[in-house]
This record gives C-alpha cells, sequence and structure tokens, in this order.
C-alpha cells in the first residue's frame, strides 16, 4: 500500500482528542511510508494529520475544487496540491490516486465520500479497502447502522465486513494490509441463491 486517501472534517471537533489521533495517524503513515491524499485544508482534522505526516517527512497530496481553496484554506506546505474544478472531480481524482481509504470524524461531506467510495467497492467498481477510524467512539452509531441494515437484510453480511473498523491507527493499518475484497457478483445472481 503506497498512497491512502483519508476523508476528514475542516473543523477540530468538540475534543482535542480528535486532533490528536488525527497527528498519530499521519505519523504512522509517514512511519509506514505511505504517502497521504486529503482534501487540501489546512485547517482542523484535515491540517492536522496532514501537518504530521509532512513533520515526520512523509509525503502529502491535496486535492482541493478551486471554489473552496479560499473557503477551506489550501494548505501552502504540500508535496503536492491538485486543484480540480468540482467536488466530483475531488472524489475522482482521490479515488485514482488512493489504494485505500479511512474516514476520521467529519461531517456530512466526510461521510458521503466515505459512503460513495464504499458503494463503489460493494458494486465492485474497486478492489481497495475502506476504513473507520471510530476515534472516540465517533463512528459506533454508523457501525450500530451497518449492523441494523444487515439485520434488515438490506446490506449483504459480507459488503458490511467490507467496512473495516479500529480504534487506533496501527490496527486499521494492519487490517487494511491484510484485506481481502469479497467476491462481489451481479443483483440478479445474488436475489436467485
Amino acid at each position: 500500500m503506497k498512497t491512502l486517501a483519508v476523508f476528514c472534517g475542516s473543523s477540530k471537533g468538540a475534543s482535542n482528542v480528535y486532533l490528536e489521533a488525527a497527528k498519530k495517524l499521519g505519523k504512522e503513515l509517514a512511519k509506514r511510508n505511505i504517502t497521504l491524499v486529503y482534501g487540501g485544508a489546512c485547517v482542523g482534522i484535515m491540517g492536522a494529520v496532514a501537518d504530521s505526516v509532512l513533520e515526520a517527512d512523509g509525503k502529502v497530496i491535496g486535492v482541493m475544487p478551486s471554489f473552496l481553496e479560499k473557503r477551506e484554506i489550501s494548505h501552502k506546505n504540500l508535496t503536492e496540491l491538485i486543484v480540480v474544478d468540482s467536488m466530483h472531480e475531488r472524489k475522482a481524482k482521490m479515488a485514482e490516486l488512493a489504494d485505500g481509504f479511512i474516514a476520521l470524524p467529519g461531517g456530512p461531506g466526510t461521510l458521503e465520500e466515505f459512503f460513495e467510495i464504499f458503494t463503489w467497492a460493494q458494486l465492485g467498481l474497486h478492489h481497495k479497502p475502506c476504513g473507520l477510524l471510530n476515534i472516540n467512539h465517533y463512528y459506533d452509531p454508523l457501525v450500530a447502522l451497518f449492523n441494523h441494515m444487515s439485520d434488515e437484510q438490506f446490506l449483504h453480511e459480507k459488503y458490511r465486513s467490507m467496512a473495516l473498523v479500529d480504534v487506533e491507527p496501527n490496527g486499521l493499518l494492519d487490517q487494511f494490509n491484510t484485506y481481502e475484497p469479497p467476491t462481489v457478483k451481479s443483483f440478479i445472481t445474488e436475489k436467485q441463491t
């Protein structure tokens, strides 16, 4: 695994634990020589994870739509900043560059990015690992929702298990290294079995 995309908030969150965990992830990425691909901002959790990679002599690629360049305050010290025209292009570029995807705590935008890439995996459009870094139990309600979707048969169990979850960066990255994507069959085939 050479590059990982990280989806996360441009806010700091209600507790300093979010920033500290983002920094811990950044240091671990640099230690493992994994390039960070992220939204390109210098603020909030986004800035914290990027700064920690850079401080540990790692590489960081930011991808930011031009209309957000001033609003999210683009990071000026990245290895590379790619400016695109739209949010759609941002997500497509991050997906193209990354070997896997991690969601740190964030708001609706973070969830939208994660759900799109998770859905693409479920459809077999890519075979890359997708994970939630469950800092401060932030994603407990989402994990419960995935389980509920599976229990109610709106999410097949093998696809639910595609969402890797851990409270520590090391544990999540170790899961990424051993990840084996499930076989994706067509919807018609699954309905008949």
